[in-house]
Formats: C-alpha cells, sequence, structure tokens
C-alpha cells in the first residue's frame, strides 16, 4: 500500500536531482563560452558554431546533437537596452520578446568592449513518464533549461 507513493516520491527526486544536474551543466556551458567571448579569444562565431560550441560541453549529460537546444547572442549600445530583452515560452516554443514585440534568435558578437548577452535555452525531457504533467512547463512533455549571461567585452 506504500509501496506505489513511497515510488513516485522516489522517481520526483531522482528526475529533480537530474535534472538540476543538467541545469548547472548548461549554465556552467554557457560562463564559460561568454568568457571566452569576453576575453576575445572567440571574436566571431555563427549560429551553427555557437550551438556546437555549445552543445560539445553538454554530450555529458544530454542526448547527441543536442535536440531542443536553440541559442542567442546580442550585441547592444548599454546595459540597459539589454535588459529590455526577455522571452516567454507559448506552447511547445520559446518565444523572444524586446519591449513587448516577437523577435527572432539571432547570432551578433559585438567587438572589443561592446555590451553583448547570451541566453541558451534546452528543451530538457521529462524521463519519468507519469511525472511529465507535473514537472514539465512546456506543452510537449519538456522542462526548459536556460542560462543567460550579460556582459561587456574586455578592450582586446
Amino acid at each position: 500500500m506504500l509501496a506505489i507513493p513511497f515510488s513516485m516520491l522516489v522517481f520526483a527526486i531522482l528526475e529533480s536531482c537530474i535534472a538540476f544536474a543538467g541545469q548547472e551543466v548548461l549554465a556552467n556551458a554557457t560562463d564559460d563560452i561568454a568568457r571566452q567571448m569576453r576575453t576575445g579569444q572567440i571574436k566571431t562565431i555563427n549560429q551553427v558554431d555557437l550551438e556546437q560550441l555549445v552543445c560539445d560541453r553538454l554530450d555529458i549529460i544530454v542526448s547527441q546533437d543536442c535536440p531542443g537546444l536553440s541559442v542567442d547572442l546580442r550585441s547592444f549600445d548599454t546595459f540597459e537596452q539589454a535588459a529590455k530583452f526577455s522571452f516567454r515560452i507559448s506552447g511547445d516554443k520559446v518565444v523572444l520578446t524586446n519591449n513587448g514585440s516577437d523577435d527572432e534568435f539571432d547570432v551578433k558578437l559585438g567587438p572589443a568592449s561592446s555590451k553583448n548577452m547570451l541566453r541558451v535555452f534546452y528543451k530538457w525531457p521529462v524521463m519519468t513518464d507519469f511525472m511529465s504533467k507535473y514537472l514539465s512547463n512546456m506543452d510537449d512533455g519538456t522542462t526548459l533549461h536556460f542560462a543567460s549571461m550579460t556582459w561587456q567585452n574586455e578592450p582586446y
């Protein structure tokens, strides 16, 4: 009689721990890549290369080729402009917003001394089927993991 509630509790704890570990790996990868951009080790990059750079750092904990990974890199004149960019979840999609209007994913790294923001989104699959309706925040049964870094490039 106690086996079902106990099993559900154990699965919820395991699912939460694994998801937390995935979120931390994503945050560390975002931080490492942003540091390379900030210091000038990476001066130009395109969408495909940036996604591959992130995916290479996530390969220990996610599926091959990182399905559900999205990246957004922007350059700004001021940090105030960067603060106006946001996102929302619409069904099973991430929608970027700028001052309330929808925006597209983009990859544009600024030059030395510019202000930049890197945002990384990953649709984390909920592994325990009966827990998906309780742990997911997207319509496709996944949980959105998100990491962001905003910085000013060094004068390299």
